[in-house]
């Protein structure tokens, strides 16, 4: 018997057409759907599943095809990963009225379109509607993915509320039990939230759930433990890991707490750390040398980073432009900018392309460091390389040329800098109106503030506090009052500069009354406009040459109070004043009685501050001041290491 064919009779023949054809119109509609964009408002397309199609479908009588849920499924996957919103509405609401069968993967689908698009709001709106509206059953699964949408864009608060919405059966919840994910997320959002001992205690009832906690789980809390400063739990909860059987499988755990004790200065337990995840057979990766190196630079010993950097060259890891820019940026702040020019050489020559971070950082420390020859040798042979300076390393040279009084070859920078569309922030500002300030050119300075207004960049703090500073050093007090003014009606609020600035030049100019209405303002306002030293000092000393020393006395005891710390300009300050006294007085009962105070208040970093000033002005404390000290200081365990510091500030 011959094989039936489609090809074999007319009949036949024509329901071939009608499939194929309607095969095409759905091709065409699948094709115009995922082509569709929300802001397409001037050419609105035309309707994403036209009604012909359907109705076509639904009346033919040879019933030949009919478009079934798994196409409506192809199209709902095909637009979210479009972000076609609006069709996939209308396709939500087609599927509800002809009773089409939903799938819970559907749902998931589209909340992570939403995710992807920052919708987190339309997410958990169509969560709560699935069953109500769509008769599809939710799970944990689909909770999940909504819960992360929620916190993947930052809401946490928000995804807070959600979750106890939906778990929290006392609110009237939606009876999910929350899996191991579930409880990942939760702890997730509470470390971002600081609470972290809401976090433990979510930890410590997992296992009386039902979730025994992973890796993931250790982690998220380590993290937030580290961030909070809680190093030493974040440690112990290692031990209490692996004691459970939960082994870490990569590198992230141990490099949050590597970077954690890091932070802490603690670097010798962050190699015992570095031990443990050796003999755990996980290897370092890119992240825990970085981390490491970065953690001994900060630390100066940069020999150690320079000998890890080789053990990680022979791990077979290769380091990359932050393991070099820590290294060289740790030899800059050593004051070994010079070293680390040798290094971007070496880099150079193994025909590593560096980039911006670390020929600004050299410019920088170059110039800092006084070898301004060296720092332009330095540019002209980055230019002569084909290397195209940004914003960044633009506004470092031109900060080093202005600290180094060449303020035309600056001003020159500044110019090549525009020329080539490279846009000045304000640190390029700032530098030229410090430069010009520095140099008495206060008028040049004011010119560039108005070129910057001129060229419509909005200035920031930063340059009003210079340009208030500059401007009350020279005694243009009205001048800089009007841009201060000017400043808060900008909606800025200035830092401790601007006021330490400000008061400097009301008490220069013997208004030190209206200078201390400012430092009471400065008491009310937030942490970076709080009075630290140098505010003090210049109220201190103003006070005490104006003779007014009980006032100054008071002021000493609000500078304790407010937690801030004398320094040695301070113990000059009333040293000075004691010996104008009548009888003189050598000081030294004042200042032991400092350390007293600051010993009583746990400030034994201030106290030592104040003794090495005495010794330095041979005032040595009392014996029963020597054994206070002494004794804070063996607490940590540190008797050593301030010994050695005293004797270099001493002798060295």
């Amino acid at each position: 018997m011959p094989k039936c064919s489609l090809h074999c009779h007319p009949s036949n023949q024509y329901l071939k057409h009608i499939f194929f054809s309607k095969c095409l119109r759905h091709s065409q509609l699948f094709s115009t759907l995922s082509q569709q964009t929300d802001d397409d408002d001037q050419h609105p397309p035309p309707p994403p599943l036209p009604n012909e199609i359907f109705n076509e479908t639904s009346n033919s009588t040879s019933n030949s095809y009919k478009l079934g849920d798994l196409s409506f499924y192809s199209l709902i996957e095909n637009l979210a990963k479009s972000h076609d919103f609006n069709s996939l509405e209308i396709l939500l609401t087609r599927m509800k009225n002809e009773h089409r069968q939903f799938k819970e993967d559907n749902f998931i689908a589209i909340f992570n379109a939403y995710g992807n698009a920052r919708k987190p709001d339309k997410a958990i709106h169509l969560f709560h509607t699935m069953v109500a509206e769509f008769k599809c059953r939710r799970s944990v699964k689909s909770f999940n993915s909504v819960f992360n949408v929620v916190i993947e864009a930052g809401c946490y608060d928000r995804a807070l509320d959600f979750y106890n919405c939906v778990v929290d059966d006392s609110n009237g919840g939606y009876n999910l039990s929350p899996n191991v994910l579930s409880f990942n997320l939760l702890l997730k959002v509470l470390c971002k939230l600081g609470l972290v001992d809401n976090a433990i205690e979510v930890f410590r009832e997992m296992p009386m759930r039902g979730c025994v906690p992973d890796g993931y789980t250790y982690c998220t809390l380590m993290d937030g433990l580290c961030k909070e400063g809680r190093v030493d739990e974040a440690v112990l909860l290692l031990d209490e890991m692996q004691i459970e059987g939960c082994f870490p499988k990569s590198a992230v755990i141990f490099n949050v707490l590597i970077n954690g004790l890091c932070k802490k200065g603690d670097l010798t337990r962050a190699a015992k750390i570095l031990d443990n995840m050796l003999l755990k057979g996980c290897d370092p990766n890119e992240v825990t040398y970085n981390t490491l190196i970065n953690g001994l630079c900060l630390k100066g010993k940069l020999d150690k980073a320079v000998s890890l950097l080789d053990r990680m060259v022979k791990s077979k890891c290769l380091p990359n432009d932050i393991t070099y820019g820590t290294l060289v940026n740790g030899l800059v702040k050593q004051g070994r900018a010079v070293d680390g020019v040798q290094v971007l050489i070496s880099l150079e020559e193994r025909g590593h392309k560096v980039n911006g971070y670390i020929y600004s950082s050299l410019l920088s420390g170059l110039f800092k460091e006084g070898k301004c020859d060296e720092a332009i040798n330095l540019w002209k042979k980055m230019i002569a390389k084909g290397c195209e300076p940004n914003t960044v390393i633009y506004s470092a040279f031109i900060d080093g040329l202005c600290r180094d009084g060449k303020l035309d070859e600056a001003q020159e920078i500044l110019s090549e800098m525009v020329d080539k569309g490279c846009s000045p922030n304000a640190y390029t500002y700032s530098s030229l109106m410090r430069g010009y300030f520095i140099t008495g050119n206060s008028s040049q300075a004011v010119r560039v503030w108005k070129d910057m207004e001129n060229s419509n960049y909005t200035p920031n703090e930063v340059c009003y506090s210079v340009l208030i500073d500059g401007l009350s050093k020279v005694g243009k007090i009205r001048e800089a009052t009007v841009v201060w003014t000017q400043m808060l009606a900008r909606g800025f609020m200035p830092d401790v500069v601007a006021y330490s600035s400000l008061i400097h030049g009301l008490c220069n100019t013997g208004s030190v009354d209206d200078g201390l209405k400012f430092f009471n303002e400065m008491l009310c306002q937030g942490p970076k406009s709080h009075p630290d030293v140098i505010t003090y000092n210049i109220l201190i000393d103003t006070l005490c040459k104006q003779s007014r020393i009980s006032h100054a006395i008071d002021l000493l005891s609000k500078m304790l109070d407010q937690g801030c710390d004398p320094d040695h300009v301070t113990c000059n300050i009333f040293l000075r004043i004691l010996r104008e006294v009548d009888p003189p007085q050598d000081g030294r009962e004042f200042l032991d009685e400092l350390v007293n105070r600051l010993l009583q208040r746990q400030r034994v970093l201030g106290a030592s501050v104040i003794v090495e000033a005495m010794l330095q002005k041979f005032l040595p404390p009392k014996g029963s001041t020597w054994t206070k000290v002494v004794k804070e200081l063996c607490k940590p365990k540190k008797v050593h290491g301030a010994i050695n510091k005293c004797w270099t500030k001493l002798y060295c």
